[in-house]
């Protein structure tokens, strides 16, 4: 008996399989004859982020006092563009500012990998990893910063070659406090 994840994989296949027949690709010859697995696989890989029983699991301990902006920069990350299905690409940094809890830094660029698996806008992934991070660690205060080439618009339509995209978001303290949301923007852009 098949699974779920057996006949989407299976679904998947047929669906990309005709796709390709329709561009007149010769899904017979030996370099296409598998390529309808591997886009389904690829697909799962690509958007396990969707799947909210793939969300990481939070270490957190308790702050034993530490009040000031906390740092991880230039987090790598790979997503799917929502409008054309073509890769984005960049850098994420996070600042917070702990509240009660602290969280383990490997757990930042685990978030950022969980959310930038999906078929997305960059301000989507800019404000739900703000919105995520701010809820889930109890933090004083969130600010993100999202830096991406997306090739929708280096590859066809405009085609911009290396051209980034920033976008930001700020949660708590950054939003309400201009001297600290003006450090952690030095620091992040240094």
């Amino acid at each position: 008996m098949k699974s779920e994840v057996d006949h989407r994989q299976t679904a998947i296949e047929d669906h990309v399989r005709e796709v390709l027949k329709i561009l007149k690709v010769d899904v017979t010859a030996e370099q296409f004859r598998e390529t309808p697995k591997r886009i389904a696989r690829m697909a799962f890989e690509l958007l396990a982020g969707m799947d909210e029983k793939n969300e990481p699991k939070l270490t957190l301990f308790e702050n034993s006092g530490y009040r000031d902006i906390l740092i991880v920069k230039d987090i790598p990350f790979y997503s799917l563009c929502a409008h054309h299905i073509l890769p984005m690409f960049g850098h994420v940094s996070v600042a917070y500012v702990p509240g009660k809890k602290i969280v383990g830094l490997s757990k930042l660029p685990r978030i950022v990998k969980f959310f930038s698996a999906r078929l997305q806008v960059q301000e989507d992934f800019t404000k739900e990893l703000a919105d995520y991070l701010h809820k889930k660690l109890g933090a004083r205060g969130v600010f993100v910063i999202v830096k991406a080439r997306h090739l929708c618009m280096e590859m066809r339509g405009a085609k911009t070659h290396d051209a980034e995209t920033l976008s930001s978001a700020v949660r708590g303290v950054f939003d309400t406090n201009a001297s600290t949301k003006a450090e952690a923007l030095r620091l992040m852009t240094t």
